[in-house]
């Protein structure tokens, strides 16, 4: 008989996801997309050891800047406009998750892995993204391997006003709202929100929340009288917690950051959202407080 407890399974948790490790931009323009980051209170920490690659954080938060030309396919490449890439989801065993993901019908992406680099197991998200798993994000983890500290600088730079990881918007088509719900369940666990329950000052389309109780992701398929039907699939934009969002506001205004204030968006207790920078890279705070 073997005396080892097995480790319960969460039935309405399978992978044991545990919220997001990191999100991923691509881009050809790294400094400048860096001196945004450092704007919302980002530090960089670490280069990549073998690639155009850089390492930001602040608090529990890290965003990865990808300028390296990717040789595989569907991989999203570099361009002056920074695009959202990737999204790297922390889970209980990532090759177990990897697999599970797969036999429910996901597609495996390849991977081409340099001497001494960690295989990080990804499958084709949204567009051309992807969604990475990790299991090694706490006492180790994946950059105490792939990256290289950057001398003299804080490897844990505090959040600023309590800001943390809330969630991902994702442009979607407009027939594909279920499509998109059925996929993050089956997949993941995500459960749908209903309809009048929503976060901050953009409620539009339909909030996803994950299995740990940690982030959301919000489904926008296009507003035919505004947006364009034929608008791309993808990775929009990453949204902030903060218990606070005035006070969060007014410590990125005081470091430069500029916020929408117009009739129909503006900066109020429950939300705010920065104007957009470098093509499309805007950011949006929310009211909330982690679990």
């Amino acid at each position: 008989m073997n005396s080892e407890r097995e480790v319960p399974i969460d039935i309405s948790n399978p992978l044991g996801l545990d919220g997001i490790e990191f999100v991923e931009y691509a881009t050809s323009a790294p400094q400048a997309l860096g001196q945004v980051l450092e704007t919302m209170g980002f530090r960089p920490i670490a280069r990549h050891r073998s690639r155009e690659v850089l390492l930001y954080r602040q608090g529990d938060m890290n965003i990865i800047i990808n300028a390296h030309v990717q040789e595989l396919p569907r991989s999203l490449q570099p361009s002056e406009t920074p695009r959202l890439a990737a999204i790297c989801f922390r889970v209980r065993d990532a090759r177990a998750a990897y697999h599970r993901a797969l036999d429910r019908g996901a597609w495996a992406l390849p991977a081409k892995i340099e001497v001494m680099e960690l295989n990080i197991p990804s499958i084709h998200g949204v567009g051309n993204s992807r969604i990475y798993f990790v299991d090694r994000y706490q006492d180790f983890s994946i950059y105490d391997v792939d990256f290289t500290r950057i001398p003299t600088v804080d490897p844990h730079p505090p959040a600023l006003a309590g800001m943390h990881w809330f969630g991902i918007v994702q442009y979607i088509g407009g027939d594909r709202t279920n499509d998109w719900t059925e996929f993050y369940r089956e997949l993941f666990g995500f459960a749908a929100l209903p309809d009048q329950e929503r976060f901050g000052i953009l409620p539009k389309g339909r909030v996803l929340k994950s299995p740990c109780n940690r982030f959301y992701l919000q489904l926008i398929a296009p507003i035919p009288e505004l947006l364009d039907e034929d608008r791309e699939e993808m990775l929009q934009r990453v949204a902030f917690g903060t218990p606070d969002v005035l006070a969060a506001v007014a410590l990125l205004r005081q470091r430069g950051v500029e916020f929408v204030e117009s009739a129909g968006v503006h900066t109020e207790p429950r939300g705010a959202l920065t104007q957009a920078r470098l093509g499309g890279v805007m950011f949006e705070l929310v009211l909330h407080t982690p679990v």
